[in-house]
This record gives structure tokens, C-alpha cells and sequence, in this order.
């Protein structure tokens, strides 16, 4: 992390790179003219409706072609550029992001992994002409358990489906052309009786569906949250979306990029929400200075920045590592989601207290920041909640204890990987894989890393924190091993639940190690300061329990003085350092 001139910030109107592009045309946020300024975001929320504004700017985008892949005609080509992409949307209003696109991702990514060429050719086509797909997973009655969904899609006569049952809580399914709707295709009981189907909400029988109200809400409210009730409502058989009763795998594999992906968008909402805070500081007179005069609130300013740039460091190497080793994507996008939502909570938390007994009035920076705060408690659920994540990562802890942790070497990360703006190779859909085998090259790499001897000075502090994370790696190991199979599913004691967590704290940490360790060579950019590694494992210790002390001086008021620059000169308070009118 460089230090910024304000003078060398350039405008991005004329930028060829998409995210830039759209930052020129959501403009300056504090503008009261601007149809998609902080004013229309809080009107339309008070609404309780879409930014209508914002969807015919993401219209002209042409939002949608970022949610197909390239082969397909699209702009698809990782999860690393549509994070960025989506963050500018998310910096700006997350309902926006939500309701316009996150969903449309979510469920079409299913098609892209499993479904047949028809129906990713047509699917594609939808969305490129500027159709929405909705994502039919949630039942209230079930939650994230998707393996108890009752809804059913049997067969009927003349070889098609008839599905019957309830969906709720889904975003556009009032609105959407398509719907990918996971449901019972097998009356038995197991694993392999859900399949997820790709349907044409127009061709479906009006009188066999009963539309739901849309579910009230604190958060996200303009988004529209509706459900649905089926009556033996015929559907093709062909609408299966690969294997039939292959349904569970189709998503597992799907979270992979999902998991990764909405929680390096809502990094966006933290971008705006410690914007805000800040500018309220600066501004809100307190002791005859301002509240940014504190000590104590430069100090929460500075780690809910270290904060973002841990997270965002944690989503960058997970987003490239689906490129490079896609079939561990299913443990680091688990860790991710896991760890980051919860991390942005609590960040967005504390910062509310800057605003004191201020907080609650309806002025100046409060209404944005109230917003923002109901807006990112879905954040912390979505389509996975944080216990689903380490029911996911626990059974794999005794097989990576012996194939990785406990073997005397084993492939590592390429670098590349923890370079961002390199090439990478192509995304491989089929390449993901339900479970990793008990292979993690992320941890691998910060066991080597740890070895490599100190070559700068600076390097010291950082060279203790690696050494002590792969102590960690090695004693979750030894503990791992410890696990009888009766400890491994969702029963098991807290404390076997605690190593998962455990287990995202050392691959956060080696993610921000190894960013440091291939950091560009000529000491320019994001990343070229060790102070940012620093205070971000420092975060890392508190948000994993490890201690419970605040950053260190030193550090906070790096940061803070690093936080105003940027403020100052309108670029984005992650790794990547964009201009943002937000």
C-alpha cells in the first residue's frame, strides 16, 4: 500500500476497464442532481423500492454481460473482474447490487457449471438481451438445509414434471424471465433426490402458481423478496439441470465462485460505510476539535481499514485460486464466507459508534450510514450461513491434516496467484469439485514461505507472524487428527466447529503473506508497505480470538493518515486504490 498524491488521481471517464467506466457513470454521489446520488439511494429505500435509476444506468452497462461467460458472448472470465465490477455497484447502493445483479449470478452460475449446451445457450441469451434469473433455493421451513427442501418436481403424465410446493424469500422471482429452482425429484430419501431445474417463467401455466407478497425486511429493502406456490404445474422433463438427482452437487460446486464472490462485493458496502463514518468525523464538532482529533477514533477508523484490506486480500488470492487450483476452490471459497461477512458486520458495527448519540437522527452522514448498516446484515446469511461453511470445511479436516499438513512438501499456489493483474488460465467449470481431497496449496505455500529466510529488514515482524501461523497449521494438524468420525458432521462439539474457524484464520493469513511476498519488486502499488500485512494479522488475531488488543499505534496512525489521503483524493479504500465518486 503506497502512499497516495491526491495530484496523480485520474479521472475515470475515459478508462477502457469496465469498473472505471462504471464509476464515470454513477458520477459524483453527493451531487443532489444525481439520479443515482446519495439522495435517489435514500429516497428509493425510504420507498422501499428499486433504484429505478440505477437499473436503467446497469442497463446501459450492460450489466448482464458480466454474469456470462466469455464462450458464451459474455464478459465472464473469473471471479476476480466481477467482484470489482460489482463492488462499484455495491459502494454505491447494495440493494442495486443485489436486486439487479448478485442474483442473476447466483442462479445462473448453476447452468454454467452443470447445464447442458442448450441450456446455457439459451440462458445466456436471456441475460444478454437484459433478462433476469432468479435463484429458487430458500424455504422458510428449511433454511440453508437444502437436502430437506420439500418442494417436488415428480413425474406427471405425458413424461413431463409436475411441481408442487412453496419457495420464498427470492430475490426478482416476481420479475425474472427464468427461474433455477432447486427441487425433489426422488420421493426417496438420500443425497442424490434433488435436482435443480432451468425454467421459462413465461411458459409456465398461470393457474398452477399462486405469487406470494414480498416478505418484509429490515435490510435490502427495496430489493424485491418474493416467493412462489406451485399446484402441479407442468414442466419439461429436459428443464433438469445436468444429472438428474445431481442437484446437491450442482450447488456445492456452484458456492465455490458464489461464496467467494458476494462477499468480496459487500466489501463495497464497507468501502462506503467507513467513507461515511469518516466524513462524519471530520465533521461532527466534539472538545473543541472533531471527533477524528481522537485518538480512540482515528484507532477505529484504522482497523476497520485494516479490516477491508484483510478481507479483500482473503477474496483476491481465493478468487485467482479458482483459476489455479479449482479443485481446493471448495475449501477457500467455505473459509471465505465463513470468515468476511462476518468481519464486515462487525466493522460496520463499531463504526456506528463514531457517530455517538448522533446515530439516531435522520441528518447529515446518519441516514446513509443507518442504511448501510440494516443493508449489511443479509450479508452475514445470503444463501450460506456461517455454521453451513463449517459444516462444509469440517469433514476435511483430518484428510488435509495427513495429505498436507502433516506430509514433508506438497505442491504450493502458483505465484501468479497472489499477483493480482497477471493472466491467469481460463476458468474451468467442470475442474470444481464437491470436496479438495485433502489438498490446500494455500497453506502450503505459507509452511514454504515461512522457511524462506529473511532477506530485508522490514521483513522481521512479518517473518515472526508467518512462523507463528504456521505453528497454527501444525497444531490444528495434530488436533485434527484427534477427530473421531462422530465429531465430524453437523452434531459435532463446538470445539471440533472452532478448528474450521481456526482453519480460515491461517489461510486469510497466508493469503495477505503471500500477497506481501510477491509483491511487485520495484516497491510501487498496492501492497508495497508492510504495514498493512501487519495490521492486518494483528485484525486477523482479534476477529479468530486469538487476543483481544487494539492495533498498535504505530500502525493506526499509518493507517488513518493513509485512510485520509485516499479520502481525499476520491479512490477506493481496498487494494485497488480506484477512483470512486462514492
Amino acid at each position: 500500500m503506497t502512499l497516495v498524491d491526491p495530484a496523480g488521481a485520474t479521472s475515470p471517464a475515459a478508462s477502457p476497464d469496465p469498473i472505471d467506466r462504471l464509476e464515470a457513470l454513477f458520477g459524483d454521489a453527493g451531487a443532489a442532481d444525481n439520479p443515482v446520488g446519495r439522495e435517489a439511494v435514500l429516497a428509493a429505500d425510504a420507498d422501499g423500492s428499486m433504484l429505478a435509476a440505477g437499473e436503467d444506468l446497469l442497463d446501459a452497462f450492460g450489466l448482464n454481460a458480466h454474469f456470462v461467460p466469455e464462450a458464451l458472448g459474455g464478459r465472464f472470465a473469473g471471479p476476480e473482474e466481477l467482484i470489482g465490477v460489482m463492488r462499484a455497484v455495491y459502494r454505491r447502493d447494495p440493494a442495486l447490487g443485489l436486486g439487479y445483479g448478485a442474483g442473476s449470478f447466483m442462479a445462473a452460475v448453476n447452468v454454467w457449471t452443470s447445464g447442458s449446451a442448450e441450456q446455457q445457450s439459451w440462458l445466456a441469451g436471456h441475460l444478454l438481451s437484459g433478462g433476469r434469473v432468479a435463484c429458487g433455493y430458500h424455504e422458510l421451513a428449511h433454511g440453508n438445509d437444502f437436502a430437506r427442501a420439500e418442494l417436488t418436481a415428480l413425474p406427471g403424465p405425458d413424461g413431463q414434471l409436475l411441481v408442487n410446493g412453496r419457495k420464498e424469500v427470492v430475490a426478482n422471482l416476481a420479475r425474472a424471465g427464468a427461474v433455477v429452482l432447486f427441487a425433489r425429484t426422488d420421493a426417496a430419501a438420500g443425497s442424490r433426490s434433488h435436482s435443480q431445474l432451468l425454467l421459462e417463467t413465461a411458459r409456465l401455466a398461470p393457474d398452477t402458481m399462486t405469487r406470494l407478497p414480498r416478505f418484509a425486511t429490515v435490510g435490502m429493502r427495496g430489493v424485491p423478496l418474493g416467493g412462489i406456490e406451485f399446484t402441479d404445474c407442468p414442466v419439461p422433463a429436459d428443464a433438469v439441470v445436468g444429472t438428474p438427482g445431481h442437484g446437491l452437487e450442482t450447488a456445492q460446486r456452484s458456492f465455490q465462485l458464489t461464496r467467494i464472490a458476494l462477499p468480496g462485493m459487500t466489501l463495497g458496502l464497507l468501502d462506503t460505510a467507513l467513507r461515511t463514518a469518516l466524513r462524519g468525523a471530520l465533521g461532527r464538532r466534539l472538545y473543541a476539535g472533531t471527533a477524528a482529533d481522537l485518538s480512540l477514533s482515528r484507532t477505529v477508523l484504522a482497523e476497520a481499514f485494516a479490516d477491508l484490506l484483510l478481507a479483500d486480500a482473503f477474496v483476491t488470492v481465493a478468487a485467482r485460486a479458482a483459476h489455479t487450483a479449482p479443485g481446493q476452490s471448495t475449501v477457500y471459497a467455505s473459509a471465505v464466507k465463513l470468515l468476511v461477512p462476518a468481519l464486515v458486520m462487525g466493522a460496520v458495527s463499531r463504526l456506528s459508534e463514531l457517530l455517538g448519540s448522533q446515530f439516531y437522527l435522520r441528518a447529515a452522514e446518519q441516514p446513509l450510514f443507518q442504511k448501510l448498516q440494516r443493508d449489511v446484515l443479509p450479508s452475514a446469511f445470503g444463501h450460506a450461513s456461517r455454521v453451513s461453511c463449517q459444516a462444509a470445511l469440517l469433514p476435511q479436516l483430518p484428510l488435509t491434516a495427513r495429505r498436507t499438513w502433516s506430509a514433508e512438501d506438497g505442491p504450493a499456489l502458483p505465484p501468479t496467484t497472489f499477483r493480482p493483474g497477471e493472466p491467469l488460465p481460463p476458468l474451468d467449470f467442470g475442474a470444481l469439485k464437491v470436496t479438495a481431497g485433502g489438498r490446500d496449496p494455500l497453506s502450503r505455500s505459507l509452511l514454504q514461505g515461512a522457511e524462506r529466510p529473511t532477506g530485508r529488514g522490514e521483513d522481521a515482524e512479518l517473518a515472526a507472524r508467518a512462523a507463528q501461523y504456521a505453528a497454527e497449521i501444525r497444531a490444528l494438524s495434530a488436533e485434527a487428527a484427534r477427530l473421531t468420525p462422530d465429531q465430524l458432521g453437523p452434531a459435532a462439539p463446538p470445539h471440533a466447529f472452532d478448528l474450521t474457524t481456526r482453519w480460515a484464520g491461517a489461510l486469510a493469513a497466508a493469503a495477505c503473506l503471500g500477497l506481501w511476498w510477491e509483491r511487485p519488486g520495484d516497491g510501487q502499488g498496492p501492497g508495497a508497505e508492510p504495514a498493512w500485512v501487519l495490521a492486518a494479522l494483528h485484525r486477523l488475531g482479534v476477529h479468530t480470538g486469538r487476543h483481544h488488543d487494539p492495533l498498535p499505534e504505530p500502525l493506526s496512525e499509518f493507517l488513518y493518515a493513509e485512510l485520509l489521503r485516499r479520502h481525499d483524493a476520491g479512490l477506493t479504500f481496498d487494494h485497488a486504490r480506484r477512483p470512486t465518486g462514492a
